[in-house]
């Protein structure tokens, strides 16, 4: 006869089929909640913005930097910008691309107000202003920034003549463009913010370009003969002035003594003849001899006595018999 043992169930096992598993998958759904959960918080650095979308729709858009939470995806998504990074794009003036099939460079072209075609090369900095709009507004951000700067500089250039835009007017088109682009995309609403729009080079087309430097080599000659005029005239006029004041000085005093001598001369007239009409003969006797007393120390003299006898001791030797001159 024999006997068959059947061992009994230890103590603390489950009886149920099945029980041993659920002890197995409870505690792994405990762990992976909590951190589903925590992965909703998200950080934002400084130079950062973010935006939040919830199935698609914005429900933050413009998160600022620091540590934030959203719903765990896929309910929230988080998109992160850096708003302060400048970004860049040319008009005009681009490099041939053999890809494309672009042998030449690629040239902007610009009709001015007084019908002058120009290239001009031109660089745009702009940011991200609305993080929300730059998102979700535009398809291809820089295409529209591009599109609106280049109407926009069209607009301003028909405006100027060339010769502004090639020397005067270039900061103020530059200014009036930045202002007008700008707010040609805040009504776009694509979240840009313009920084520069600045001109870098302006140049004519090759086909005029021979005339252009004509035009640029005759306007520096002009400026170049304007200013030597006006430096000879800043030399010349002060001395002329200086001359014709001398002159004038020169000519008063001239003036002033030919009056004075001539009132003393008339003062004298008026003297002598007060006296010749005292005594016509005496005074007409003196003014003989005073009259001689001037004139003959100036003068070669012979005299000769009234025998006619002439006194050749008083001719030096030497010195021959050239004139003549009686005294009495």
């Amino acid at each position: 006869m024999s006997t068959t043992l059947t061992p009994e169930p230890a103590a603390g096992a489950a009886s149920e089929p099945g029980s041993e598993g659920k002890l197995k998958h409870t505690p792994r759904v405990l762990w992976v909640l909590p951190l589903w959960v925590l992965s909703g918080v998200f950080f934002v650095q400084t130079d950062q913005q973010a935006v939040v979308t919830r199935f698609g729709a914005v429900v933050e858009p413009r998160v600022l930097p620091g540590v934030h939470y959203a719903l765990p995806w896929p309910i929230d998504s988080v998109a992160r910008l850096k708003v302060q990074q400048l970004q860049r794009l040319v008009i005009g003036g681009e490099a041939a691309d053999m890809v494309l099939g672009r042998t030449e460079p690629l040239a902007s072209q610009f009709l001015t107000g007084d019908q002058n075609i120009i290239q001009l090369r031109v660089v745009v900095q702009y940011s991200v202003g609305l993080p929300a709009d730059y998102l979700f507004r535009a398809a291809d951000v820089a295409q529209t920034t591009r599109v609106a700067v280049e109407a926009e500089l069209a607009r301003q250039i028909a405006r100027s003549e060339v010769d502004a835009v090639l020397t005067t007017q270039k900061l103020a088109i530059q200014d009036a463009v930045l202002a007008a682009s700008q707010r040609r995309l805040n009504d776009y609403r694509t979240g840009v913010k313009l920084s520069t729009v600045n001109i870098e080079s302006v140049t004519a087309p090759p086909e005029a370009a021979d005339a252009f430097r004509d035009v640029a080599s005759a306007r520096a000659d002009t400026a170049r003969i304007v200013s030597q005029a006006q430096s000879y005239a800043n030399d010349l006029l002060p001395r002329a002035r200086g001359e014709a004041k001398q002159m004038t000085e020169s000519a008063e005093a001239y003036t002033s003594s030919k009056v004075n001598e001539a009132v003393g001369d008339g003062a004298r007239f008026s003297a002598v003849a007060v006296e010749y009409a005292k005594a016509p003969e005496v005074t007409s006797e003196r003014l003989y001899i005073e009259a001689l007393e001037q004139i003959l120390p100036k003068i070669r003299k012979l005299i000769v006595d009234p025998n006619g006898n002439l006194d050749l001791s008083i001719i030096r030797k030497g010195e021959g018999l050239t004139s003549s001159q009686t005294g009495r």
